[in-house]
């Protein structure tokens, strides 16, 4: 006789708790388990996970509940419990020594531990702050209210300036793109691909539908992690952390410019002691001064020796004149695989890397009306010098009265000054007026443009997204070249129309080029006569043949294709068909809106052709 089973001991039942039974298992509040960051699970049957009851309720996996019983923070949670107990209670019998003390020895819990066990590696943890840098910039740039503490804010600042240090200091910045969200910044970190945003600096409301109380959860964890990354980024460079911030700077709105970076080895005056290693041989103390010193005077006389049975040859030094050109032998095991060492000649002919001094030969100057985080950013991250007046903040090198001054970055229509004076309108000839556009697609392009299309008060070419990788995206540099080829076509066809007088005749020769298009060899031959007789060139009654039967091979090579996809989709779950189609809507969407860009172009394509014509 097999073992019974009693309902509500196997299966679904055991394997989900409610959110009520899990908190009276981990014996904490409401509060303090959503602080934890537990996302409820969705069983396959509610009514199973529930013992047959249908109310609706939250689920977890009872062994997470079950590992949670065992966390550090759970337990530091329980001491603050009962520390706000006491607090209350000396509070309110007065007291005040005892209330002093308690809160001198407040529980105070951390948040390494979880790092440590979430990342195992730095590279993890790298690969993982795309999420924590956008909710530390967008907390940089609320206000302060009862609900968000001044010194969160305050803290998240510090670290969003400490991200743009490093990647100021190392050029990392690849990609930038200015959207209706924000600007979108893309570094590369160790071979690390980071994408994050960065709000613009508009005055923020919190809406109220808004938990923020589980924004907070994620942020203190966010703090911990990029705590930990920062310090491995800026001791790996040989720089202190956290670096230091001056008061005045920061007083007079210097931004990213008040935090200064230290060397490692000017934080210490003490001069650094090196140990000499000292070794015994044969009973007499032999340091390591004593071998380099043997060593060098062994040279030295090898060098004058002049009693040598064998010259050695010279070699001259040509090593710059001369290329040795690697010859690829054969696998001895395997004939047919050559070897894939790589040579300098196939280096050279690699893609070259993203030039990080793009703008390192220019000096920008940034007028009142541009954003100064944004375009400092920017700019001293490809190694460019950049001012602003003083009512962008303090902590500009140079006024704008400089000569060294290449760029300004103005966002404002040309105004006549009829005040100018001849040095003014001098210095105003010596520099180039160019919008900010201009400075983010120089990055993305990877070079400097030419200043003419974003000049001040010109109307701006398209500022496209960088990030548009995946297949089948708006490429304007793709559809120009097929245009191109299709005014071709149509001049080709306007000149054969031109050849044709009759339309009768047209009729039948595409009646031809239709019957062509089959496999039957005497309905080709009768389509070639018709032909002929209408006096058509034959090469271009071969290119109607052949654009025909691609034709017809694409229509059956769609309609396999349907219906293989429809097979697939026999052979798929319920679960697996929403996910396809899911996906299949998002390619139908992205391709919707690209057909709908290329169609635009066309017509302004068009459009400017008829202006060109009129004219």
């Amino acid at each position: 006789m097999g073992r019974l089973r009693q309902k509500g001991n196997a299966g679904a039942a055991k394997a989900y708790v409610t959110r009520s039974i899990a908190i009276k298992k981990l014996q904490c509040s409401l509060a303090d388990f959503r602080r934890l960051c537990i996302f409820p699970r969705e069983p396959k049957s509610r009514k199973r996970a529930n013992k047959g009851s249908s109310a609706p309720t939250s689920f977890y996996y009872a062994k997470d509940i079950a590992y949670l019983a065992h966390e550090p923070v759970l337990k530091k949670l329980r001491e603050h419990k009962a520390f706000a107990k006491k607090l209350s209670r000396a509070l309110g019998r007065g007291e005040w020594s005892s209330a002093k003390s308690l809160e001198e020895n407040k529980p105070v819990y951390k948040l390494d531990h979880i790092i440590k066990e979430r990342y195992p590696t730095f590279i993890d943890a790298l690969r993982d702050i795309d999420d924590a840098l956008c909710m530390i910039f967008l907390f940089a740039s609320l206000p302060s209210n009862p609900r968000i503490p001044p010194s969160l804010v305050e803290n998240c600042s510090r670290l969003a300036a400490e991200w743009q240090l490093y990647i100021m200091r190392s050029h990392s910045l690849r990609k930038a793109f200015l959207s209706i969200k924000g600007v979108y910044y893309q570094a590369e970190v160790m071979d690390q691909t980071i994408t994050w945003l960065v709000p613009y600096q508009f005055t923020q409301n919190i809406p109220v539908d808004v938990d923020v109380r589980v924004m907070l959860t994620f942020l203190e964890l966010y703090q911990t992690l990029l705590g930990f990354v920062f310090f491995k980024l800026y001791t790996d460079v040989g720089l202190v952390y956290p670096p230091p911030l001056d008061a005045k700077r920061d007083e007079s709105a210097a931004g990213v410019g008040a935090y200064l970076l230290q060397e490692a080895s000017q934080k210490s005056d003490k001069p650094a002691v090196t140990k000499v290693k000292v070794v015994e041989v044969e009973g007499r103390q032999v340091s390591g001064r004593d071998v380099y010193k043997t060593i060098k005077n062994i040279a030295s006389s090898s060098s004058n020796a002049d009693d040598m049975d064998v010259d050695a040859p010279t070699v001259e030094n040509n090593f710059g004149e001369t290329e040795e050109e690697f010859i690829v032998q054969p696998s001895k095991s395997d004939a047919e695989m050559a070897s894939s060492l790589p040579t300098l000649q196939s280096l050279k002919a690699l893609p070259q890397s993203i030039n990080t001094s793009l703008f390192a030969p220019y000096t920008f100057w940034l007028s009142r009306e541009t954003s100064r985080p944004i375009f400092e950013f920017l700019v001293r991250s490809f190694g460019g010098k950049i001012g602003w007046p003083a009512s962008s903040g303090g902590g500009s090198p140079f006024d704008e009265s400089d000569d060294s001054i290449t760029h300004v970055i103005i966002d404002r229509p040309v105004i006549e000054q009829p005040s100018e004076t001849d040095e003014q309108r001098e210095r105003r000839l010596k520099r180039r007026y160019v919008q900010p556009q201009w400075v983010v697609d120089s990055i993305n392009a990877g070079k400097i443009l030419l200043e003419a299309p974003y000049a001040q008060g010109q109307t701006l070419p398209p500022h496209l997204s960088p990030f548009g990788e995946y297949e089948g995206a708006y490429d304007p540099a793709a559809l120009a070249n097929e245009e191109a080829a299709a005014d071709e076509d149509e001049s080709e066809i306007e000149g054969e129309d031109v050849e044709i007088e009759d339309a009768d005749l047209e009729n039948e020769v595409l009646q031809a080029v239709a019957t062509a298009a089959t496999e039957d060899s005497a309905t080709l031959r009768a389509a070639e006569l018709a032909a002929e007789a209408a006096g058509i060139d034959p090469s271009t009654f071969e290119k109607e043949v052949a654009k025909s039967r691609r034709k017809s091979k694409k229509s059956s090579s769609n309609g396999v294709d349907e219906a293989e996809t429809d097979m697939n989709k026999m052979m798929m779950s319920n679960k697996q068909k929403k996910l396809y189609e899911k996906v299949k809507h998002s390619q139908d969407k992205r391709n919707l809106e690209r057909s709908k860009l290329e169609e635009k172009k066309k017509n302004l394509h068009k459009q400017k052709r008829k202006l060109g014509q009129t004219s």
